[in-house]
């Protein structure tokens, strides 16, 4: 897990969205946190790969998963995503 692993995760759980990538990446952005649109794509896979991120009913949307949402309550280490 890395800091922006934390950025995108808090930001979808805070604003209950469903974004593709690029939506995602203006977003954060916009709000002030300074990261990178190939950043963004591969931290969604990653964590799509971790279970924190599930594909919404679209395809290309991600969306947190309830394992995503533990992680960001803090009911979830990081040893157990391995």
């Amino acid at each position: 897990m890395s800091l922006k692993d934390g950025l995108i995760l808090e930001f979808l759980a805070e604003h209950d969205l469903e974004l593709p990538a690029k939506p995602l990446y203006k977003n954060l952005n916009r709000h002030g946190h300074q990261i990178g649109y190939s950043t963004v794509r591969q931290r969604l896979n990653e964590l799509e790969d971790h279970g924190l991120l599930e594909r919404a009913d679209d395809g290309g949307y991600y969306e947190i998963s309830d394992r995503g949402r533990a992680w960001v309550a803090g009911d979830l280490e990081a040893d157990d995503l391995e």
